[in-house]
C-alpha cells in the first residue's frame, strides 16, 4: 500500500472505554443481489475509482474476494420509491458476548446517495483490515451515521433486548438531532427489537424504557440478511463492529488475561480459562450464566 494508506485504517469517532459507560413493522420482501462489479440500475453517482478498489482488494483475502455478493441500495430504492424521505440501516453487534457493551450502528440514506463504497457487505465477512479502511469511506459516504452503546450494567437492568433498543435509539436520538426525524428504519433480522413494546393499560413501565433526547420513533422495517444485501445496514454493521472492537482492545490492556483483543468479548477456549481462574470482570454480564462463574462469584475488579 501506499504510505499515506495508513491514515484511512484510522477510526475517526474513537469512543474512549469510559464513555460506554418504534412505530408499525413491515417485513420487505427478499430480493436479488448483484455480483462483483455489478452496478445498481437505481443508484446514481459516479462507479468507485480503481484506486479504492485496489486498496480494497489488498485489505481482503483472495478467498473471500471470489465469492464477494456485495451490497447495493435497491431495496433502500424501493422505500425511497413507497415515501421514505430518510432511510436508516441499523444493525448489532455483541449480542451474544459475554463482556464488553452492546453496539448499534445507524447508516443514513437518502434519494441523492450515490453508490456505495466498494467492498461494502456484512462486517462478519470482512477482515478487520478490511473494515478499518472502510470506515472513513462509509463515513463520508452517508447523509449521517452513528453508534450508540449500551453498558453491561443496562445489559443486566433491562435485558439484551432493552439494551439493544436503549443503543439504536441512543444513535438514532444523536442523528435525529441534527437531521430531523428519520421516518424509516431498515433493521437486519426478522425482529423489530428498536420499537417500544406496546404496553397494556395496566402494565408497569419497563425498566429499560428511557428518554432519548431527539429521538422520535419511526416505521421499522425488518429484512433478513439486510446486512448482506442493503449498503446501508452493511455499512451500520461495518462502523458497529469497529467500534465495539475498539473498545474491546481498550479493556484488554487492563485485563489481559481474557484475551479481549481476540475474542472481542465473546466465548474462547481462553476466555472460559480466564473467568474459572480468574472470576468475572465488572465488564462481564453478571446476569448471564458466565461458563465457569458460579451466580454468587465476586467480581475481579484488578488486572
Amino acid at each position: 500500500m501506499d504510505e499515506d494508506t495508513p491514515a484511512l485504517f484510522e477510526l475517526r469517532q474513537a469512543v474512549p472505554p469510559a464513555t460506554y459507560g418504534l412505530g408499525e413493522v413491515e417485513e420487505l420482501d427478499l430480493g436479488s443481489t448483484h455480483a462483483p462489479g455489478h452496478s445498481d440500475d437505481l443508484s446514481e453517482g459516479e462507479p468507485p475509482q480503481s484506486e479504492e478498489l485496489a486498496l480494497w482488494e489488498e485489505a481482503t483475502p483472495r478467498a473471500r474476494r471470489a465469492t464477494r455478493v456485495w451490497a447495493d441500495l435497491t431495496h433502500e430504492r424501493s422505500l425511497f420509491d413507497r415515501g421514505a424521505r430518510l432511510v436508516a440501516g441499523v444493525d448489532e453487534v455483541g449480542r451474544g458476548a459475554l463482556a464488553g457493551p452492546v453496539a448499534v450502528g445507524v447508516c443514513v440514506v437518502d434519494p441523492t446517495t450515490q453508490l456505495p463504497p466498494v467492498g461494502l457487505t456484512d462486517s462478519k465477512e470482512l477482515s478487520h483490515e478490511a473494515r478499518a479502511l472502510l470506515v472513513p469511506m462509509i463515513q463520508g459516504w452517508a447523509v449521517a451515521s452513528a453508534v450508540g452503546l449500551a453498558t453491561p450494567e443496562e445489559i443486566d437492568e433491562c435485558g439484551i433486548v432493552g439494551a439493544l433498543r436503549l443503543a439504536g435509539q441512543r444513535a438514532l436520538g444523536e442523528i435525529m438531532q441534527r437531521l430531523g426525524p428519520v421516518d424509516t428504519v431498515l433493521l437486519d433480522g426478522s425482529h423489530n427489537w428498536l420499537s417500544e413494546p406496546v404496553q397494556d393499560l395496566f402494565d408497569a413501565v419497563t425498566s429499560d424504557q428511557q428518554t432519548i433526547d431527539g429521538y422520535e420513533e419511526p416505521r421499522v422495517v425488518t429484512r433478513v440478511k439486510a446486512d448482506l444485501a442493503c449498503a446501508s445496514v452493511a455499512g451500520a454493521s461495518i462502523l458497529a463492529k469497529e467500534h465495539r472492537d475498539a473498545i474491546m482492545r481498550e479493556l484488554d490492556h487492563d485485563f489481559p488475561h481474557y484475551g479481549w483483543v481476540t475474542n472481542k468479548g465473546y466465548a474462547s477456549s481462553g476466555h472460559t480459562y480466564a473467568l474459572t481462574t480468574r472470576g468475572p470482570t465488572p465488564h462481564h454480564r453478571m446476569s448471564w450464566r458466565l461458563p465457569g462463574v458460579d451466580a454468587d462469584a465476586a467480581v475481579n475488579g484488578e488486572a
